[in-house]
């Protein structure tokens, strides 16, 4: 296992598609941590992970991670072939999977309800992605990269995989980077943060400061003013009231009147990634 700081370190990482570019940004994922990536759909997560993993080739940058056989992925579609039944994606995995432990991920399809016979094309979209994350952390892996992993499963499947990857975690002294639409999958669970915005990084480091350096806002429409106003992300307007984000250092310019609180990170994701209501 390396003793470096970071687990990924990408450096003036730049990708076009289309009309869209990826960057230049710049990821680092701490070792030994949950970092979460967030962002709209189109964001960037995907091909950020993509990009960082050498199935997408790089327009610039540098990138530094451990060997693939010590990384697990699993994206959020079943990328093994639909006519193979789940021994057969493990029998594939572990002739290329250094330390593959075919013990370990049988008693994962245990827990995720998966039986051996079962064929990939049979599975649900939830089923399919327990089968990808089974197969990603069958060997142990030093470092895990999931995308959307709790996409496509209810409430408790979704409890349970957090379960699972705090466990993991625990044991393995692993790292884990993961992409997700569904903010309160991170409230309890990830220790940094990657917030992407139209391709950009807008925000990296610990979740705590993320939540600390902004305010949710909200209070009587008389309350707006010329000057607060423009400090107001994803201003929303109603009848009467309104709500947005501000920066917490520009807390003193709303008046008591005005309602400020701890933003969730769904709070934060929304509102700064909307326009004013003005700007429609």
């Amino acid at each position: 296992m390396s003793t470096t700081e970071h687990a990924v370190e990408a450096v003036g990482l730049v990708k076009r598609r289309g009309g869209f570019t990826l960057g230049p940004l710049d990821l680092r994922v701490p070792r030994g941590f949950v970092t979460g990536m967030v962002g709209a759909n189109g964001s960037g997560k995907t091909t950020t992970l993509r990009t960082l993993l050498g199935l997408i080739r790089a327009d610039a940058g540098s990138i530094a991670m451990p060997p693939m056989g010590e990384v697990g992925v699993a994206f959020d579609q079943p990328f093994v072939l639909p006519y193979w039944r789940v021994r057969d994606a493990a029998e594939v995995y572990a002739t290329s999977r250094p330390g593959w432990d075919q013990n370990w991920f049988d008693r994962l399809c245990r827990r995720f309800g998966l039986r051996a016979d079962e064929r990939v094309k049979e599975l649900s979209r939830g089923q399919g992605n327990k089968l990808m994350i089974a197969l990603a952390m069958g060997n142990h892996p030093d470092l895990l990269i999931l995308d959307e992993p709790t996409s496509g499963l209810d409430p408790a499947a979704r409890a349970d995989l957090v379960d699972l990857l705090r466990e993991h975690m625990r044991r393995e002294e692993a790292s884990l980077l993961f992409s997700t639409h569904i903010t309160s999958d991170l409230e309890h669970f990830a220790d940094y943060l990657v917030f992407v915005d139209n391709g950009q990084v807008v925000y990296s480091g610990p979740l705590d400061e993320l939540v600390e350096s902004f305010a949710y806002v909200k209070g009587a429409l008389e309350d707006l003013t010329a000057e607060n106003t423009p400090l107001i992300r994803g201003l929303r307007r109603g009848q009467a009231n309104f709500d947005g984000i501000i920066p917490t250092a520009d807390s003193a310019a709303f008046g008591p009147g005005v309602h400020l609180e701890t933003p969730t990170i769904e709070q934060i994701v929304v509102h700064y990634e909307r326009r004013n209501d003005e700007e429609h």
